[in-house]
C-alpha cells in the first residue's frame, strides 16, 4: 500500500509541476521539492525497520555496531546524493547535479576507509596465521 501512496504522490506532482511551469515556472520548483520531501517522510517510517534489523545482525554476528553503522550511513549518502543531484538536474542544472554526484562519492570514500582498514586489518591477520 505505501508503494501505491508514493506513485499517487509522484504522478500528481509530476502533472502539477508540468501544469504549473507553463505559467509559474518558479513555482513548479517549490511544488516538485514538495512532493518529493512528501515522499521521502513516506519512505522515512521504513528507516526504522532497516535500522532494527542492522540492530539484530550486530548482535548476532559480534561484529562491531560502529561497521554497520557506518554502512547504513554510506547507503544514506548516496540516496541523499543521488535524490538531490536528480533535483538539480530536474530544474536543468546539470553541472551541479554532476558536482553533487563526485562530492557523494568522495564522502562516501571516506566514510568506507574505517570498514576498508578493518577488512585489511582480517585479512593481514589471516595471512600471518
Amino acid at each position: 500500500m505505501l508503494l501505491i501512496k508514493i506513485i499517487g504522490i509522484g504522478i500528481v506532482t509530476s502533472i502539477a509541476v508540468v501544469l504549473i511551469k507553463q505559467l509559474k515556472p518558479e513555482i513548479a520548483i517549490v511544488v516538485g521539492l514538495a512532493g518529493s520531501i512528501l515522499i521521502l517522510l513516506n519512505i522515512a517510517t521504513l528507516l526504522g525497520t532497516v535500522i532494527d534489523t542492522f540492530t539484530d545482525l550486530t548482535e548476532k554476528t559480534g561484529i562491531d555496531s560502529s561497521l554497520f553503522m557506518l554502512l547504513l550511513k554510506i547507503v544514506g549518502v548516496g540516496y541523499l546524493t543521488e535524490f538531490s543531484a536528480n533535483l538539480c538536474a530536474d530544474t536543468g542544472s546539470t553541472s551541479i547535479a554532476d558536482k553533487i554526484l563526485l562530492a557523494g562519492k568522495v564522502i562516501i570514500m571516506i566514510i568506507a576507509l574505517p570498514i576498508i582498514t578493518t577488512l585489511l586489518d582480517i585479512i593481514y591477520g589471516l595471512m600471518n596465521l
